[in-house]
């Protein structure tokens, strides 16, 4: 773990969650009551797992400043109608810079100490919408704005995402977009170099030994061959540096109130996985991102040790491996990999990872 000390956490990496939150609470399906284990990052997909009305949500991160996005999304949330909130986050845009401003400065005497601290120096990140404040969604407004239109006009790009049947979408895809120029800019765009510089800290993709652009572009390429790019909000913000019609599951209209009402069953820390369990004990649910391929295979093993000394009999495990193999349940008798539905796994939004993994703690 000692790497992540080289990794600077003084700004916001990710204002948003970039991993499937669908795909996640339905893999997940945490029973009622039961407590839960998930890496915070911007909090989006942590506030998700509050729809199934858990004992305990822990949201966890190694980052300070990724820590206190999430307790002001929080405070947001617990205050604000859903409108409100879509426009003090910057998901609409039917207020002007000082109204946001102006909410902010109603709700910070309920944030954390550090936390609002940190949010009265950051005004005008909140005026532009907290959703957009992050490094990696920066990656992906100067690719939507400033590498696509060099590539497509706004015309076809509102086409591609638009309703079609299978064989439109793949004969779209292969006869009008894939053309040279997507193929050249979207390779260098998305390489590891260019990556490392606007995207992701290099530490995290010391681990990766392929070719990024290729890799990142095939699997690209098959989700917009598909119908599912047509209601993919993550794709939708990758095209158009905005959620354009389609919405993360924690703020759709049929989930916000009842996160709503759990909100205060999410509980922020600052810290390693380990330390969650010396404060809050053992749990039944981990959401854990894609944290593994950060890791070498000595750190990921120690991490396994702590993970199955920290979980309850049956706990379920969720995560993702984005270019990095990372299999928790690989010659290891105490834990079983389920079996998903393959419709679901073709659907998972997050169209650039590798490979999703459920598993269960043998009892």
């Amino acid at each position: 773990m000692s790497k992540l000390n080289r990794v600077n956490f003084e700004f916001i990496r990710y204002a948003n969650c970039w991993e499937d939150a669908d795909l996640l609470t339905k893999a997940l399906n945490p029973q009622a009551g039961k407590k839960v284990l998930s890496i915070g990052s911007a909090g989006d997909n942590s506030f998700s797992l509050l729809i199934k009305d858990p004992a305990l949500v822990l949201a966890i991160d190694v980052s300070a400043v990724q820590i206190h996005l999430i307790e002001l999304k929080k405070t947001a949330i617990a205050n604000l109608s859903r409108m409100a909130y879509l426009n003090f986050t910057g998901f609409k845009n039917e207020v002007d810079k000082k109204n946001r401003w102006n909410t902010y400065k109603a709700l910070r005497s309920q944030l954390p100490t550090s936390s609002k601290t940190y949010w009265n120096g950051q005004k005008k990140n909140i005026e532009n919408g907290i959703i957009y404040g992050g490094k990696f969604e920066n990656y992906f407004r100067i690719f939507s704005q400033k590498i696509l239109p060099y590539i497509h006009n706004a015309e076809t790009i509102k086409t591609l995402t638009g309703t079609k049947d299978k064989a439109t979408q793949r004969s779209f895809y292969q006869n009008i977009w894939n053309n040279r120029r997507w193929n050249f800019l979207f390779k260098i765009f998305f390489s590891k170099r260019i990556m490392a510089w606007l995207g992701r800290d290099p530490i995290f993709l010391k681990q990766v030994d392929l070719s990024v652009g290729d890799f990142i572009f095939n699997k690209t390429e098959n989700h917009l061959k598909s119908v599912h790019a047509q209601n993919n909000h993550i794709l939708d913000f990758a095209l158009e540096g905005k959620f354009e019609n389609n919405l993360p599951h924690y703020v759709r209209e049929e989930n916000y109130k009842i996160i709503q009402a759990n909100i205060n069953k999410l509980v922020c820390q600052k810290g390693l996985i380990e330390d969650a369990f010396e404060k809050h004990g053992s749990f039944d649910y981990f959401n854990l991102s894609n944290i593994f391929e950060y890791l070498d295979h000595d750190h990921f093993l120690q991490l396994k040790k702590d993970i199955l000394k920290g979980s309850n009999p049956n706990a379920k495990i969720a995560y993702w491996n984005l270019m990095v193999d990372r299999v928790l349940s690989e010659n290891d008798s105490q834990l079983k990999k389920l079996k998903l539905p393959a419709e679901d796994l073709n659907a998972d939004k997050g169209f650039f990872y590798k490979s999703f993994h459920l598993e269960k703690k043998v009892a």
